[in-house]
């Protein structure tokens, strides 16, 4: 079921929000249920498998040492009719950082499959 690419921008946008407003019950919505989904916070080992994932952002959202994070610059990829990858920049209140989230329909929605964040050591200027 091919989805338009709009849907995977929203779905970027609603996974940043839930990062935000430190939201648990989006970012879990947010994830893939089927397969195993991977994701590969900065100077952290491989995560894989949904619950792993939702247990390492229970942990980010709830420290309250937490930087806030937003992003910009969004450029959707399409894979394929059911999946596409979103490359962005993520901005702490001291970095930048490069990330790539791909994205892949499930329910008839795009949900997150793959987040992996890395520094940037080039990072562009935010508009």
């Amino acid at each position: 079921m091919s989805v338009p690419i709009e849907m995977y921008e929203f779905a970027n946008e609603a996974f940043y929000l839930a990062f935000e407003t430190k939201d648990l019950n989006a970012m879990s919505h947010i994830w893939c249920e089927q397969g195993d989904p991977v994701c590969l916070h900065p100077g952290w080992p491989t995560l894989i498998g949904r619950e792993a994932i939702l247990e390492s952002w229970r942990g980010i959202l709830t420290n309250p040492h937490q930087s806030q994070v937003s992003f910009f610059d969004a450029r959707v990829s399409l894979i394929n009719d059911e999946s596409a990858a979103v490359v962005c920049y993520e901005k702490t209140d001291d970095q930048i950082m490069v990330a790539t989230n791909v994205f892949r329909v499930e329910g008839g929605r795009p949900r997150m499959y793959i987040h992996q964040a890395g520094f940037c050591a080039h990072p562009p200027h935010q508009a």
